[in-house]
């Protein structure tokens, strides 16, 4: 697939503006949830997810063809998303939850023969309430906790993601837990 994604780059470096959209079509779904996880809102998710493509297809001429084309666009949604939790007035968003039945996609599926409805409640409220101390996490946190475990990246794309050392990288990981676990002691 990386092979595919190469030839697209260097087909919209030469001008060919559709070979971006097959791009878009293959990382949308991803870059969207990286933006939605760090972020919380939906439709602010879905302005940065964007807005990293539109800065990724503006300077797809800095792109260095050696290294994953992914790892560049995670890191470009990954910078866009810090830098608006930081403008944010805190607390700003915190308690905008998803209403209804939006957001259900975004947590793991649950199976529908096996659990009951009782329990389906229960554990989407937990993953919820989960969702929401990580969502009160400091951002350097934030984002690693985010990428490590609910992107499932390893170590060494967080670094590249964040342009941090591994080593950093393991640190606010196992702060980020250590965090994550304080403020979910009580459940």
């Amino acid at each position: 697939m990386e092979t595919m994604i190469k030839k697209k780059i260097k087909e919209v470096k030469k001008g060919d503006q559709s070979a971006f959209e097959d791009i878009v079509s293959f990382y949308q779904n991803k870059v969207y949830h990286i933006c939605y996880r760090m972020i919380g809102n939906a439709y602010e998710a879905e302005d940065l997810a964007q807005e990293a493509f539109i800065r990724a297809y503006t300077n797809i001429h800095t792109f260095d063809e050696k290294r994953k084309f992914s790892t560049w666009l995670y890191r470009i949604a990954t910078n866009l998303t810090i830098d608006r939790i930081r403008k944010k007035k805190p607390d700003y968003y915190l308690d905008a939850e998803v209403r209804g039945t939006d957001g259900l996609d975004m947590y793991s599926q649950l199976a529908a023969d096996q659990a009951l409805p009782e329990e389906e409640v229960e554990s989407l409220e937990l993953q919820t309430y989960i969702h929401r101390e990580i969502l009160a996490l400091p951002p350097k946190y934030r984002s690693v906790i985010v990428l490590r475990y609910l992107d499932e990246l390893p170590l060494q794309e967080i670094a590249e993601v964040l342009d941090i050392p591994v080593g950093t990288v393991k640190t606010r990981v196992h702060r980020g837990r250590e965090a994550l676990r304080k403020r979910l002691r009580h459940v």
